[in-house]
């Protein structure tokens, strides 16, 4: 051990054997109990407790039970929230979806489409996104809001979108025709520009003014929609709507969510004043 540096907690190192002897000499009852105790340093034991009689086996399971139960004590300071855990497993499907995406997409580019990947692909995706209502229900229902989930949520949602479109725009889904099989070129650096000047604006804001309000605006809302709604229109390979006329719609708003937001923290920083010019 380094100078300087605290020992361990007794409390996290396993009994001894001579824990463990003077354990056997306490009755059933009160070994675990005062065992417990004497390892928190919360009590000593007194001479009156070796007076006890019990069964070696009896305090040994007494022992061993709450030496399990000391272990476990320490635990909750990392256990995770069933909605953290809902999020990270949304986010671990983010890659299964994208190499099926591409699997299929080559597949197509073979002229030998493997329908199961496509099947596998949509799947992944609508259970992923499925899974963003259901830890936020858990979250809500069980009060599991935490500061975790607010940074990993976002990361799955925003990571679960650009991923689809990033695929569906680099790999053609389509051996029939390649305008419903693939998102123009546009659509994807346009949705990861808006992305982009987003975060960079939190970061700004949050560097100048120490704080950061985002507000959901409906032009995003809409935006999300429509992106939704341009995936399945590749995945599902619907035709009876023009997969540019999604797109363009899904571009629009997504445009105009952007330029909200950016007004938005503009007016942030007008309120702190860091917009305005400074005096020499």
């Amino acid at each position: 051990m380094k100078a300087g540096m605290k020992p361990w907690p007794r409390q996290l190192l396993l009994f001894s054997k001579r824990d463990r002897t003077q354990a056997r000499r306490l009755c059933c009852k009160q070994a675990s109990c005062l065992l417990i105790c004497y390892t928190r340093k919360l009590v000593s034991p007194t001479p009156a407790t070796e007076h006890c009689r019990a069964s070696v086996s009896d305090a040994d399971v007494g022992l061993a039970f709450h030496r399990n139960a000391l272990q476990l004590s320490f635990v909750p300071c990392f256990r995770m929230t069933t909605a953290n855990k809902i999020t990270i497993v949304r986010i671990l499907m983010i890659p299964v979806f994208v190499t099926m995406a591409i699997y299929y997409g080559q597949s197509i580019e073979r002229g030998a489409p493997l329908e199961w990947q496509r099947f596998t692909a949509i799947v992944i995706f609508l259970v992923a996104a499925a899974s963003d209502g259901l830890d936020g229900y858990v979250a809500r229902r069980y009060k599991q809001r935490s500061t975790l989930g607010a940074i990993l949520d976002p990361i799955a949602d925003k990571g679960l979108l650009l991923s689809a479109i990033i695929t569906l725009s680099i790999s053609n889904w389509s051996d029939i025709d390649p305008d419903y099989g693939r998102f123009p070129a546009w659509f994807p650096v346009l949705v990861i520009t808006r992305d982009a000047v987003i975060l960079v604006g939190a970061g700004v804001l949050h560097l100048l003014n120490g704080k950061v309000h985002v507000k959901p605006r409906w032009p995003g809302k809409v935006a999300t929609v429509l992106q939704m709604a341009a995936i399945a229109w590749v995945m599902l390979q619907l035709h009876f709507l023009p997969l540019l006329y999604i797109v363009i719609a899904a571009g629009v708003f997504t445009f105009i969510s952007g330029v909200v937001y950016v007004m938005d923290g503009v007016r942030q920083l007008q309120a702190e004043g860091h917009a305005h010019a400074t005096k020499h």
